[in-house]
């Protein structure tokens, strides 16, 4: 490495978020960023640790020592390159991802492991303002068409891996733009979309068709796909919201997190709601169900919008601040977190969970909430158990729940080409990412279950090797 003991040397900095009071007046990007000098510096405590254990926690395979190695030496088209060499989109996973790779960083033994995900995000946008990163058109073409459908960070990852195989790719997208998740699942103050439209510039120059407004299945034949295309990718992901089948689950004011979230994301890019259809958080009691990344994303947004209150409930026991003995270095810690959006001002509670909500002429008004206690039987297993005598009731006029997703969602399009699913409802792939229809493969969360969105850019890598090899191999 440049620096043998920048890790001693220098201390860990971080970019740090903008003024609570100004950022909850917009939808604007929460992190701030660095100068030039203080990310050299902070590249510089990379050690070097002679298994990098960050590498191996990185679901892409981030090559993080040699990139941040040049990052020192300000070699900055040589750090863009080998970033994108595993990686699609380092603007993305520089500003969502929950950065594995710190958390596996030698110096995290100690609390203070490299700022990997803030130099990444500051590589790209480095290389994109130097105008190193430019379109590549592949020189030749294999005369094989591909489809991929869903362009969410598998889908993405998938249809730029092929394309450079020289395949001719088409991205079936059934919303009006292109991203998935990363368009109308994540607020825009986590990530600008224009960051999106900038890169799928770059693929429409480099030949991908992106067509908008298609939704496969429904209002587009996957059948007649089949017969068009030679090889389908199925990026659709896991969008099946799991759902609080409790009393009063119809009542007006109760929704999915994602109906909230998306239903934001739209007015932000202009779209008009009518008033009668406006999930709004304006002047309610707001609570989100749920613990998770989505539910500080509605935690986030709720504020933003003006509500009067906002709380966090989680069926789960409230994390440790630190590691316990049993979640040792170097895997994921499963501790508190506390996202940007809960220093904005929420109340989060542990160990709760929903028996019902009431409401007075449709209309929500109340939840009635139990403590639980979480034990383990005779085999090791936890389970939950409702404490009596601590029912409450809480006043709430607006519920989102954000409790994760089961599976792909089914009706339509993997219906109709019959595709098979576990036990989980997850769509079954082989060893060559092929569904039960074998020109028909999958990737992403619609395999694999809800994850993260770099683990779904891997998933789509991974699938695209798997397509080319049969392309290759049918021609």
């Amino acid at each position: 490495m440049g620096n043998p003991k920048g890790f001693i040397e220098v201390e860990r900095k971080v970019s740090g978020y903008r003024p609570v009071n100004e950022r909850i007046d917009d939808y604007g990007e929460v992190e701030q960023t660095l100068n030039e000098t203080d990310r050299k510096l902070q590249a510089s405590r990379c050690m070097d640790c002679g298994i990098p254990f960050c590498h191996w926690a990185c679901p892409v395979g981030s090559k993080i020592p040699e990139w941040q190695d040049a990052v020192y030496k300000g070699e900055w088209k040589l750090a863009s390159e080998i970033l994108h060499s595993t990686n699609s989109f380092p603007e993305f996973t520089g500003r969502i991802c929950p950065a594995p790779c710190e958390k596996s960083c030698v110096l995290a033994i100690h609390d203070e492991s490299v700022t990997i995900r803030e130099n990444e995000y500051s590589v790209v946008e480095k290389a994109f303002a130097s105008g190193y990163i430019k379109a590549r058109v592949p020189e030749t073409r294999t005369g094989k068409k591909v489809a991929i459908i869903g362009s969410g960070p598998a889908g993405l990852s998938a249809a730029d891996m092929l394309n450079q195989m020289g395949h001719s790719v088409s991205v079936f997208e059934k919303d009006e733009a292109v991203g998935g998740l990363l368009r109308f699942g994540i607020p825009d103050f986590k990530l600008n979309k224009k960051v999106i439209d900038r890169r799928v510039e770059i693929f429409k120059q480099e030949g991908i068709q992106f067509k908008t407004n298609q939704h496969v299945g429904f209002d587009v034949d996957g059948k007649g796909l089949l017969k068009e295309f030679d090889a389908v990718v199925l990026a659709i992901g896991a969008m099946q919201p799991r759902d609080l089948p409790v009393e009063g689950r119809e009542l007006n004011g109760v929704y999915f997190a994602m109906d909230f979230l998306t239903q934001q994301n739209r007015v932000n890019r202009g779209v008009k709601i009518a008033s009668k259809n406006r999930i709004d958080a304006k002047g309610k009691h707001v609570l989100v169900i749920g613990g998770g990344d989505t539910g500080s994303d509605c935690v986030g947004t709720s504020i933003r919008q003006k509500a009067k209150s906002v709380t966090q409930i989680e069926i789960l026991p409230k994390p440790p601040k630190n590691r316990a003995l049993g979640n040792p270095w170097p895997y994921w810690p499963t501790t508190l977190k506390t996202s940007s959006s809960h220093e904005e001002g929420c109340e989060r509670k542990w160990s709760l969970s929903t028996k019902r909500f009431i409401g007075e002429k449709g209309v929500l008004k109340k939840v009635e909430l139990v403590e639980v206690e979480w034990t383990k039987d005779d085999k090791g297993a936890w389970k939950m158990t409702e404490l009596e005598g601590t029912e409450k009731m809480m006043e709430v006029d607006l519920v989102l729940l954000s409790m994760g997703f089961v599976h792909a969602v089914h009706e339509g399009l993997v219906q109709e080409l019959g595709i098979e699913t576990d036990q989980r409802g997850n769509l079954k792939i082989n060893n060559n990412y092929q569904t039960s229809s074998e020109e028909v493969f999958a990737a992403g969360d619609a395999h694999h279950g809800a994850s993260l969105v770099v683990t779904a850019i891997q998933k789509g890598r991974e699938a695209a090797e798997k397509v080319n090899k049969y392309l290759l191999e049918t021609a």
